[in-house]
């Protein structure tokens, strides 16, 4: 029995949503606050580079993950969807939002994993209290009018599989 209470506090507390990924999405504690057909409220971003990003000029649909450089689930994701059609996808604009992450680490994270799309600082959880209060990787696909056209919460192995639009 402590071997199993141990072993469960090590999940948790290593688990990138620190919620258990068993529940849910519809689970009062693993809340999404955006749904498909609402307009997505935040329209404008600044990345690590300094660029201006405003989603209000961007013609194309937009994939926003969210994410955090230390979660296993945001780093497997974040390589499938450089391994996938999505990143050289001339109809579809990517941006990152590293949800409690600085400039530097975020930096780091896009050489690494050799991103092709800006990344958002988001060291207080502004922007991600507006779409959830748990779950990374979060994938909120938009379309040209930004309107949510789905949600993903990307803990399962090919959480991009589940974006097809």
């Amino acid at each position: 029995m402590k071997l199993m209470m141990i072993l469960l506090a090590g999940l948790t507390l290593t688990a990138c949503s620190q919620i258990p990924s068993t529940l849910p999405a519809n689970n009062p504690q693993y809340q999404t606050y955006v749904n498909a057909g609402d307009s997505f409220e935040q329209r404008t971003f600044v990345s690590i580079s300094d660029e201006n990003i405003d989603l209000n000029t961007i013609e194309k649909r937009k994939l926003i993950v969210y994410f955090a450089t230390w979660c296993h689930d945001s780093q497997r994701t974040m390589s499938q969807i450089m391994s996938s059609p999505l990143a050289s996808d001339k109809h579809l604009q990517i941006i990152g939002i590293g949800r409690e992450e600085n400039v530097g680490n975020l930096k780091k994270f896009q050489q690494d994993y050799q991103l092709n799309f800006p990344l958002v600082s988001d060291q207080d959880r502004h922007y991600y209290n507006q779409v959830a209060n748990a779950g990374i990787p979060r994938l909120i696909l938009l379309d040209e009018a930004n309107e949510v056209v789905k949600t993903v919460i990307g803990e399962m192995p090919n959480a991009i599989d589940h974006l097809v639009w």
